[in-house]
């Protein structure tokens, strides 16, 4: 969910080798002609084992285990890439602390990459999956989650102020998202009425998403509609946009 910039405005106390520091952020993404922005608050994050080789925002934990810890940008498929010649062992991509990404384009093609290696996605307990992120959960070839995971969602929003729901139904926007959850299993009724949900609530708030409520989603258990909160985001802070590129 497309070109993406992030900002982060510290608020918390530095973080130690097994936390984060909390943070704000702020996603802007483009699509075609469209920028299109979404916002989530930090939520939580869980402690992480040592990384024993990092590869921009992918951390490899074991032979077996990789760990995606911030956002994902445009040299994140060439990070994957050479994380999976070095690590080809690996079976397991953990979602820990995941805001977003700075380049939608290059994330979708990541998540492919994911789903064509045949990786597992999973985030534990306190994981925290947002915006753009969402869709590198859906592109495992199994999705697994612990009770506490939880997810962010919320409409996009273009440079010019525009919202998902103030496209027509078959603008072209809306297929690049609804394409790439076919692609990812769901079917093409199930791929919208994701989408439709992701863009349930305004720019401005967030619909938080229980694991329960993920895994009616994904269809490993009857979704909880009581358990999905929607929260207002805090004030946020927007990129100055001067010289910004659309």
């Amino acid at each position: 969910m497309p070109l993406l910039l992030a900002i982060f405005a510290c608020f918390g106390a530095p973080a130690t080798a097994q936390q984060y520091v909390i943070v704000e952020t702020v996603i802007i993404e483009e699509w075609i002609e469209v920028g299109a922005s979404r916002a989530t608050p930090f939520h939580a994050a869980p402690a992480m084992r040592p990384a024993v080789a990092s590869y921009g925002s992918f951390r490899v934990l074991d032979d077996g285990t990789a760990a995606l810890v911030g956002t994902t940008t445009a040299a994140s498929p060439a990070n994957f890439a050479r994380m999976l010649r070095d690590y080809p062992g690996l079976k397991t991509l953990e979602l820990i602390e995941c805001p977003g990404t700075e380049d939608d384009v290059a994330n979708l093609e990541v998540g492919r990459m994911i789903r064509e290696a045949g990786l597992t996605t999973h985030v534990p307990n306190n994981g925290s999956v947002r915006s753009g992120a969402v869709e590198l959960f859906l592109s495992g070839k199994e999705r697994t989650l612990d009770d506490g995971a939880r997810f962010a969602v919320h409409s996009w929003i273009d440079d010019l102020g525009q919202q998902a729901d103030d496209y027509a139904a078959d603008a072209p926007i809306h297929g690049e998202y609804v394409g790439f959850y076919q692609e990812m299993g769901f079917s093409a009724e199930d791929a919208r009425a994701f989408y439709d949900m992701t863009n349930s609530v305004p720019h401005d708030t967030a619909l938080w998403l229980s694991a329960q409520d993920m895994r009616g989603w994904i269809g490993q258990d009857a979704p909880a509609a009581e358990d999905a909160v929607s929260v207002a985001a805090p004030k946020l802070a927007y990129l100055d946009f001067d010289g910004a590129s659309f």
